[in-house]
């Protein structure tokens, strides 16, 4: 009687375990976000714009150093034939306009870093919604992200699917600047 409980509870445990062995599959993927950033249409469009900005900024702000400059070598033929104290008087004049230039040049910078850090902060977000909804779109269970924030350290190739996302993220900009170029016509 002993032997054919046991052979029961043997029998039990087993199908038991049969039952419970059935596992989904899990599918995972990678984004090389360097690649990502680097590829991407309106991270490209962006920085470009911060890019034309600080050149466009640097001009005029250029063009007063060198004023300053042409001051500041016209100052030193100037010195000794107007003498001690108008060379003192003169020289403070220019080092305090040269404060002013490395003042101005800081805050151009500070500027230009704030507003571009602001907009390429909102992109981030954007992509990593992006990457959220496409993930559960294609039912992977994981997205990994490899790059300069490396979050793996080794992946498949196979499992690489950067090309793809830049890809669906370039169609998806394209889309949405061509509905606000139309918008804009119907203004």
């Amino acid at each position: 009687m002993k032997k054919v409980l046991l052979i029961i509870a043997i029998s039990i445990s087993v199908v038991a375990c049969n039952k419970t062995a059935e596992v989904k599959e899990v599918k995972t993927a990678y984004v090389d976000t360097s690649e990502l950033m680097k590829e991407y249409t309106e991270a490209k469009d962006l920085e470009a714009k911060y890019k034309a900005q600080s050149e466009e900024k640097g001009r005029q702000l250029e063009a007063e150093i060198n004023r300053f400059k042409q001051d500041a070598a016209n100052f030193q033929s100037q010195a000794q034939a107007n003498g001690q104290e108008w060379a003192q008087k003169r020289g403070a004049e220019l080092q305090k306009r040269e404060q002013q230039l490395g003042y101005a040049q800081q805050a151009l910078a500070q500027q230009l870093q704030q507003e571009s850090g602001a907009e390429m902060d909102t992109l981030i977000k954007g992509v990593k919604k992006f990457i959220k909804d496409y993930g559960k779109e294609k039912g992977y269970s994981y997205i990994y992200g490899t790059g300069d924030a490396a979050s793996i350290l080794y992946a498949e190739d196979k499992y690489d699917i950067t090309k793809e996302i830049i890809k669906a993220l370039n169609e998806k900009y394209k889309a949405s600047s061509k509905s606000e170029t139309k918008a804009e016509e119907k203004k």
